[in-house]
């Protein structure tokens, strides 16, 4: 009988062109639980309804086609989850990579932490290992993708360590960012924040700007000022010291050249960010872009 890793694979591959598949196999590993394991999959699964409703996970045949990197990235959470619920159903063979582990620990004790250790892993490896496909994508998407990594990564910060992740506003942390709740889904869906459709046709300077106002609050007052310290905090939780390359002087960098680091700095602006930044114990780093001045005497 195959082991655990390769019925995994077979599992994905069953569901591979096939996007409702693939959330069936996604709610699947937390319905199929009897125990409190069953009340993790929230912030999860509405990440990927929203990524089912853009398109990012159609067929490469279909018209038009999906994005080979989301599809990937997807892959590797789903094959890691099935290959550690079976290994922990008795299948053979030893974990195929260290966030099968992580997923294990988290089956077999579930916690807020050990979730977002193991969701993080996952992810965080999807990324390492393909930012090749990343790079084919669009500037706007892979913006995107850029935030949605620094999203990820500050929600765990402020379970695990919301000094770090939120300053004076500490105390808030552990109780926004539990996976269990409806209000982790204020920071990790993206659909606050981004247009629903794949792929993006507008500028990323107009994407940026058309950003919900909470979403800038979040990103730039909260987040941004934070960013070194928090890619710090998961390379050592997650034991992936390559993951502080993706940050460029304290600015995403994932498939991202220093030429347009500028971008990041676009939504960076109004007088509300600064207040966020102050109240939390910090300020803001970066400095606004000419691009957000020019955009609002243009409408004047």
């Amino acid at each position: 009988m195959a082991d655990a890793a390769a019925r995994a694979e077979q599992q994905v591959a069953r569901v591979r062109d096939d996007p409702a598949g693939r959330y069936a196999l996604a709610r699947e590993f937390y319905r199929q639980a009897t125990g409190p394991r069953r009340r993790y999959g929230r912030a999860e699964l509405s990440f990927l309804r929203w990524s089912l409703a853009r398109g990012v996970l159609a067929p490469e045949t279909s018209d038009p086609p999906g994005s080979a990197w989301w599809r990937t990235v997807n892959e590797r959470l789903l094959r890691d989850k099935a290959e550690a619920h079976l290994l922990c159903a008795g299948g053979a063979g030893p974990p195929s990579a260290p966030s099968v582990e992580r997923w294990a620990d988290f089956i077999r004790a579930p916690s807020p932490r050990r979730w977002y250790r193991a969701h993080n892993a996952s992810i965080v490896a999807g990324y390492l290992g393909h930012e090749d496909l990343a790079a084919a994508e669009c500037q706007v998407e892979r913006f995107m993708m850029n935030v949605a990594l620094l999203r990820v990564l500050f929600t765990h910060a402020m379970l695990a360590e919301p000094r770090l992740a939120l300053g004076r506003l500490a105390p808030l942390g552990p109780l926004m960012a539990d996976p269990r709740h409806r209000n982790v889904r204020l920071f990790l869906d993206l659909g606050r924040s981004f247009p629903p459709e794949y792929p993006v046709a507008a500028p990323v300077e107009e994407t940026v700007l058309d950003e919900h106002a909470l979403a800038r609050v979040l990103d730039y007052g909260l987040i941004a000022p934070r960013l070194t310290g928090l890619y710090e905090f998961s390379a050592a939780s997650l034991d992936q010291p390559r993951l502080t390359d993706l940050l460029d002087d304290g600015v995403p960098a994932y498939a991202w050249p220093r030429a347009d680091r500028s971008i990041w700095y676009v939504g960076n602006t109004g007088r509300h960010l600064r207040a966020v930044a102050r109240a939390s114990g910090t300020r803001l780093l970066w400095e606004p872009s000419p691009v957000s001045s020019a955009r609002r005497r243009g409408r004047r």
